[in-house]
C-alpha cells in the first residue's frame, strides 16, 4: 500500500509512534524514524529507541533511517525532512507523535512545565507541518502529500493535566485551520485521536484504575497507513478516533 512511499515518523521511539512506523514499514514504506529518547516527562536523550524502531521497521519488510533530534526544534524539523529526501527522494506524509506529560495541579503547575508541554505537542506540529510545506514548494509530487497531527481524549479536559489537555485541543485548531489554508495545495492535513496503551498513560488519573482495558497501541497503524496511502486522496480536515477494532469521526465543534 505504501510501496515507494516515504514517511517521517515522530515520537517514534516508543508506544504509538513506534508501533505506526513498524506497520508502515510492514506496507513497504520507507520510514524516517525521529526520537530524542526522552524520559515521558521529556528529561535527558538517549539514540537507542529510534535505533530499535529503525531495525524493526526493517525487519517487518519497510526502509528506515533514524534521526536523533527535538520534534518541536525549527532547524532539527528542517534537518529531518531533508534527510529523508536525500535518502529515499521524496516525502509523502509526517505523522507526528512527539509528546511528553507533567502533571499537576494548577497551583503547582509551574511555568517551566507548562512551556514545555506546549512546546513538544503543539511546537513539534508547528515545525515539523511548516518544514513539509516548505519541502513541498521545492520539491512536486505527483500525488498529495498527508499530514497527521495527534490529539488525544484530554483534549475535551482532564482533571490535573491543565498543559497536557490545552495541548491536545490546540492540536485539533491547529489542523482545521491548517487543513483549510492548504486545501488545494497538494497537502491534506487531518488529526487522529488515539485511545492505546503507551508509557504516558501511567501519568493519567484513569490508569489509577483497576481492570482496565486500553488496547494495544499496534491496532492504531492501519489506519495512519490508510492516511498515508494515495486511498485517502481528497480525505482532509478530519479528527479520526482510533482505539482497538474502532474507528470513528469525531466531528466539529458548530
Amino acid at each position: 500500500m505504501l510501496s515507494d512511499k516515504t514517511v517521517v515518523v515522530t515520537g517514534a521511539g516508543h508506544g504509538v509512534g513506534e508501533a505506526v512506523a513498524i506497520e508502515l514499514g510492514r506496507y513497504g514504506a520507507n520510514v524516517a524514524v525521529n526520537d530524542l529518547g526522552t524520559s515521558p516527562e521529556g528529561e535527558g536523550a538517549d539514540p537507542e529507541p529510534a535505533e530499535s524502531t529503525a531495525e524493526a521497521v526493517r525487519e517487518a519488510g519497510g526502509n528506515a533511517i533514524t534521526h536523533f533530534g527535538d520534534a518541536s526544534s525549527m532547524e532539527d524539523a528542517t534537518e529531518l525532512m531533508a534527510r529523508a529526501y536525500n535518502k529515499f527522494g521524496r516525502v509523502d506524509g509526517v505523522a507526528n507523535f512527539a509528546g511528553i506529560v507533567r502533571n499537576d495541579p494548577i497551583a503547582d503547575l509551574s511555568r517551566e512545565d507548562w512551556d514545555a508541554v506546549t512546546d513538544v505537542h503543539l511546537g513539534s506540529h508547528f515545525a515539523q507541518l511548516r518544514a513539509l510545506v516548505r519541502h513541498a514548494e521545492e520539491h512536486d509530487l505527483d500525488s498529495e502529500r498527508s499530514f497527521l497531527g495527534t490529539s488525544s481524549g484530554a483534549a475535551v479536559g482532564g482533571h490535573g493535566q491543565l498543559a497536557y489537555a490545552t495541548a491536545k485541543a490546540g492540536v485539533l485548531g491547529f489542523v482545521r485551520s491548517a487543513s483549510d489554508e492548504l486545501r488545494g495545495e497538494g497537502i491534506r492535513v487531518n488529526a487522529l485521536v488515539p485511545g492505546a496503551e503507551s508509557r504516558q498513560n501511567s501519568h493519567f488519573p484513569a490508569s489509577e484504575s483497576e481492570g482496565r482495558d486500553i488496547p494495544g497501541p499496534e491496532y492504531i497503524g492501519p489506519t495512519v497507513g490508510f492516511l498515508m496511502s494515495e486511498e485517502a486522496e481528497g480525505v482532509n480536515g478530519l479528527t479520526i478516533r482510533a482505539s482497538g477494532e474502532m474507528i470513528a469521526l469525531v466531528s466539529d465543534p458548530q
